[in-house]
């Protein structure tokens, strides 16, 4: 057995970097980091160096494929690239709660399924009434979005304040609501459709799929053939993130089978069952997603020119639109839709949560940040339209937040309607 070093014995390196370790192991390090950066975003953008901030985001990198090159700015490269692997681990953590989660069966996935549907009817329709036309039209799915990491971060920060089991719900609802985000930018924010490279996107998936029938374990085989799978939708006119999703579908689940005595490197020891591939891709990716995806989308996203017409702007129909989708329109269909669930029989209310606290977390899923600033990407671009989504989106996050985190640390109140 290995005896701990003398505290002498650490060196100057090792002091330096336990603390950043130890922030790391923080439950809520990835909101903390997610809000700095969103920050830092925001004041370079109103500074006197607002014009590099902007440069940044528009210089061009340049990556060799199979001989030919991709030359795109940082911004795609961010938004198309490191996005893709957000998608992939929001792909994953689907997968994972449908096989043994709170996903795996109706009577479980009902309510937060219930609560994630009207969490998205109710704040799509909001923003509709105000922008059934002009040019915020097709802004509606930007009210739809929850942003997971924000959400449950501020309920870490709760601490014990908030039962495990609400967190579970907010998960589960949230990675819902992720899957029904990840439909509306497949069908509803793609442009003209190549069907040849389509196609080519399908012989990927058809050869991922067959990796898996035929046991092919090895990480590198899904990465190479999910780069193809990303290329070839990079081209097909759907968002490439879409990739990411389809590539966590064909992940293995169930972990190498070993028999007494096999020699495997990704085992310990002999007899211990080695982790699937869909679990070493998720714990790989958690980390990065957390501390240096989520964080650098914010940072190159969330950079909005505020000046003196910012109130001005909270007032335009687009903004206010978001700003009711998710301040309003998110508690609203999210209690009403799990008191129908409940109320008809097909769902049953989860145990130590009341409804002031399904009304706290319906709050808390206003917070659209990240998936709200991604989808207002997709249906802006880069006009006038994206900076008035931009206000609404932050302002929204920052109200819901606040209201979520008020409103759950109220004493308990008794579980009725």
């Amino acid at each position: 057995m290995n005896e701990p070093r003398p505290r002498e014995a650490v060196t100057p390196v090792e002091r330096l970097v336990r603390p950043f370790q130890e922030f790391a192991k923080l439950e809520a390090s990835g909101g903390i980091l997610l809000i700095g950066c969103t920050v830092a975003a925001l004041t370079w953008a109103n500074s006197p160096r607002a014009s590099s901030y902007f440069h940044l985001w528009h210089t061009n990198l340049t990556f060799g494929f199979a001989g030919k090159l991709l030359s795109e700015p940082l911004h795609f490269w961010i938004n198309d690239g490191l996005m893709a692997l957000f998608f992939l681990l929001v792909g994953l953590e689907i997968k994972r709660e449908m096989l043994v989660g709170e996903l795996a069966s109706f009577r479980k996935a009902a309510l937060p399924i219930a609560a994630a549907l009207g969490g998205m009817i109710v704040p799509a329709s909001l923003y509709a009434l105000l922008n059934h036309s002009g040019p915020g039209a097709a802004g509606w799915g930007i009210a739809m979005a929850t942003d997971i990491a924000f959400a449950l971060g501020v309920l870490a920060l709760l601490g014990d304040r908030v039962p495990t089991s609400l967190k579970v719900f907010l998960a589960a609802l949230a990675i819902a609501d992720d899957l029904g985000a990840v439909l509306v930018i497949a069908f509803f924010y793609t442009e003209q459709i190549s069907w040849i490279s389509l196609g080519v996107a399908g012989l990927f998936f058809v050869a991922l799929i067959s990796a898996n029938r035929a046991g092919a374990r090895h990480p590198l085989t899904y990465a190479l053939l999910g780069i193809g799978l990303w290329l070839a939708f990079l081209q097909s006119g759907i968002h490439a993130t879409v990739a990411g999703v389809l590539l966590a579908i064909t992940i293995p689940a169930r972990p190498i089978e070993t028999r007494k005595g096999a020699d495997s490197n990704l085992l310990a020891r002999n007899d211990v069952p080695a982790e699937s591939p869909m679990l070493r891709f998720e714990h790989a990716l958690m980390p990065w997603n957390k501390h240096v995806i989520m964080p650098v989308f914010a940072l190159a996203n969330a950079g909005v020119v505020l000046g003196t017409g910012a109130a001005r702007s909270l007032m335009d129909p687009i903004s206010l639109g978001v700003i009711c989708g998710l301040v309003l329109g998110k508690p609203i269909g999210i209690v009403v839709f799990s008191c129908l669930a409940t109320r008809s029989g097909m769902a049953k209310m989860l145990d130590g949560i009341s409804w002031r606290q399904i009304l706290g977390v319906g709050m808390l899923g206003g917070i659209g940040f990240t998936m709200s600033l991604f989808i207002a990407n997709l249906a802006f671009g880069d006009t006038p339209a994206l900076e008035l989504a931009k206000v609404g989106i932050l302002a929204a996050s920052v109200v819901s937040g606040i209201a979520g985190a008020i409103v759950l640390l109220k004493p308990k109140a008794p579980p009725s309607i």
